[in-house]
């Protein structure tokens, strides 16, 4: 398959064990996930009674020699900019967040998963 960059959301299904998730995980070459991601996820283990467990199973799956971490830096702040510019012209916002992740496929040249369509919102996304 291909390299792909996953959004939060996919994290949270393939570690339910959802099948077509899982199935298209398993085929890619590489996983990637933004530094953006990684942080919804923490703040989303914060308080709950799994949070050790799950910072633990985010660990393992971040240490897997398939998965890449994409941080955020200059030129991912420019693909931003240009993403945002092209939502407030069409009038057609999206979770501020997101624009961090969409920038982040642009700049590495990545197929986004995802389950959220307003990624469709932004032009020349390649989604899976």
């Amino acid at each position: 398959m291909t390299d792909l960059l996953i959004d939060t959301n996919i994290y949270s299904y393939a570690l339910r064990g959802t099948a077509d998730v899982v199935s298209v995980l398993r085929k890619a070459h590489s996983i990637g996930i933004s530094s953006v991601s990684i942080g919804e996820l923490l703040y989303g283990f914060k308080g709950g009674s799994k949070e050790r467990q799950n910072i633990e199973e985010l660990e393992d799956f971040l240490d897997s020699p398939r998965v890449q971490i994409y941080c955020v830096d200059e030129n991912t702040a420019e693909f931003y900019a240009e993403i945002l510019s092209g939502l407030k012209t069409r009038g057609t916002p999206i979770p501020t967040n997101d624009i961090w992740i969409a920038a982040v496929a642009f700049q590495h040249g990545l197929k986004l998963f995802t389950r959220d369509r307003h990624f469709e919102k932004i032009a020349g996304i390649v989604m899976l």
